[in-house]
């Protein structure tokens, strides 16, 4: 009996299993319409923090543009998976785990690319089969180093505060940079399914969630390794009874379990006002997002989320850099009034704090200005 042919080169080819074309037609590689052939393996590292791995789907179109033919692989932590699931320009999404050593001793890339500065992640560009690296990576005495010329800049900033005050580049800016990419930056990208919009839009309905009223997000979180990225509570429960009172919108509060208990409160606070949207898995809070026309934030994952959800957006910044979020035409930033912003500071001696002195009356000024905007 003749061997049945498989295409090993198609990059809808999963090998434990069928691919999506041949479980919805039956299609066998022998004469399937969807085959899709690389010529290539390309390795993108970026591990830390899921906000940070969201902002970096920004490259993935432009990867795709200039590199059609090639296969692209994402190294990333488990938590992070789920914000690259569904998107077309990730070929295979290989979550940190005791398996990676093995996966990077097998495969032979023809380009790694890994953009953070890390122990982990730089050994695993440095241990990766390839002969071309771009990012950054371990010498032999194990420290991190630039891989090449352009990811120099971006080491300065990690280890010189005053390279990273100076800084006016966007993140993306730089990582187009350093991974050798031209053209216009794309936005990042998050794919929502139609079941993850349903459940949204029935979340939006258990809250009373009015089609015909903006809706406005007021994201509480800040993640635990900044926390002095937070805005204060008492600010949150000002803004949230202006916009409900003042611009007729419904204000949703957002948040993770960090911020459950608060939220409950605020809702409390406002009298309503504000309504706690509660807790959520990864991808059906992004959902849940996704029901706000406008969103206040920090600089977190909600901020990454809602930029890639092309919301409409006020982002607060005190300790982190406001250069380097790039909001694409869609938002304002309030930055605090003080000369040590962008400190990257976890603790802080001076009372106020940066963003204590951010006024409920700067940011409702900014909410209004951009839910007036066409």
């Amino acid at each position: 009996m003749p061997e049945e042919k498989i295409n090993f080169d198609c990059r809808l080819y999963l090998g434990d299993r069928p691919c999506a074309p041949h479980k919805a037609e039956g299609v066998h590689c022998e004469s399937c319409p969807h085959y899709e052939p690389f010529d290539s393996e390309l390795l993108l590292i970026k591990l830390d923090a899921p906000g940070d791995v969201l902002r970096t789907t920004s490259l993935l179109p432009a990867l795709k543009e200039q590199h059609p033919k090639t296969f692209v692989n994402w190294i990333t932590k488990r938590n992070a998976v789920p914000l690259l699931a569904h998107n077309p320009h990730v070929d295979r999404i290989v979550p940190l785990d005791a398996a990676v050593c093995a996966f990077l001793t097998a495969t032979e890339f023809a380009s790694v690319i890994n953009l953070d500065t890390s122990v982990a992640s730089c050994a695993l560009a440095a241990a990766a089969r390839t002969k071309r690296r771009r990012g950054f990576t371990l010498n032999p005495s194990g420290q991190i180093v630039p891989a090449t010329l352009e990811a120099r800049n971006w080491l300065e900033m990690s280890v010189f505060d005053d390279a990273k005050k100076k800084n006016e580049l966007s993140y993306q800016a730089h990582m187009y940079r350093i991974a050798g990419l031209t053209g216009g930056i794309h936005p990042p990208q998050l794919y929502l399914t139609e079941e993850e919009m349903k459940y949204a839009a029935q979340a939006g309905s258990r809250l009373g969630i009015d089609a015909k009223r903006p809706v406005v997000g007021i994201n509480t979180g800040c993640g635990p390794r900044w926390p002095l990225k937070k805005w204060t509570g008492e600010g949150y429960r000002e803004l949230a009874v202006r916009v409900h009172d003042e611009l007729g919108a419904d204000v949703l509060l957002l948040g993770g379990p960090l911020e459950e208990t608060e939220n409950r409160r605020l809702q409390e606070k406002t009298a309503g006002a504000a309504k706690d949207s509660g807790q959520h898995e990864l991808r059906d809070f992004c959902a849940v997002l996704n029901l706000c026309d406008l969103v206040v934030t920090g600089d977190t994952l909600a901020l990454h989320v809602a930029v890639a959800l092309q919301k409409k957006i006020v982002a607060l910044f005190g300790p982190t850099s406001a250069s380097e979020i790039e909001l694409f035409g869609r938002g304002k930033k309030v930055v605090a009034p003080v000369d040590c912003v962008c400190c990257y500071s976890s603790d802080c001696d001076r009372k106020p704090t940066c963003m204590e002195l951010i006024s409920a009356d700067e940011v409702f000024s900014a909410v209004k200005l951009l839910i007036d905007q066409e």
